[in-house]
């Protein structure tokens, strides 16, 4: 075989060689391609799942809310009984509405959450007994929980466990910590209101 003839199959050797690797270039890169808008879509579903978390507890915070309100208290007993049930109604609605996002975690996230959950929950129980010690136990917590500089003295035990938690779970945490103080703000503004309806009703009973 001539010079010529080797060097020509060569060179179209190396073509063929030269074609499979750029197609198999493209191949990898259409399929990243398709991974990294997928990766996208996964991060909106996950954010428009916690966008519905966020709603559904919302609703039941108003909900809530709305039943434990001062106006409940000074309408007339049919009245009452009607919204009593349009409020329930909406809550039972509310209640069947599950989102569930999971959060992966590694052992010490997984220990540290726990821990935070644990802290929290003691707290909460004890709202009852000291209503004001409890409020200020966990305004220290959810100081712990914010980036700015807080108006109130930060729980240094609990920051380092909410630091070794996951961010989702961070998130949580300071939501979880906001609505319980604010529930205790409006328990307390309801109680404030009752305990003046209280003494003005006792001052026109006795006659001032």
């Amino acid at each position: 075989m001539s010079q010529a003839k080797i060097n020509a199959k060569m060179n179209d050797a190396s073509k063929g060689k030269f074609s499979r690797t750029v197609s198999m270039a493209d191949r990898t890169g259409r399929l990243l391609e398709n991974l990294d808008q997928i990766e996208m879509r996964v991060e909106a579903l996950r954010e428009a799942a916690t966008a519905m978390e966020q709603e559904r507890e919302c609703l039941i915070e108003i909900i809530q809310s709305i039943q434990n309100s001062q106006e409940m208290r000074t309408i007339c007993d049919g009245e009452r009984e009607e919204l009593s049930l349009t409020a329930s109604r909406l809550m039972g609605r509310t209640l069947t509405v599950n989102v569930s996002i999971d959060t992966i975690r590694n052992p010490q996230q997984e220990e540290a959450l726990n821990k935070a959950i644990a802290i929290i929950d003691e707290i909460a129980s004890q709202v009852l007994d000291n209503m004001e010690g409890a409020r200020m136990r966990l305004q220290a917590l959810h100081a712990a929980c914010v980036t700015e500089a807080p108006p109130v003295p930060i729980d240094q035990k609990f920051q380092s466990v909410v630091i070794s938690c996951s961010l989702e779970d961070q998130k949580k945490i300071k939501r979880r910590l906001e609505t319980l103080i604010r529930n205790m703000d409006n328990a307390e503004k309801t109680i404030r209101i009752m305990d003046k309806q209280k003494v003005e009703s006792s001052s026109v009973a006795n006659g001032k």
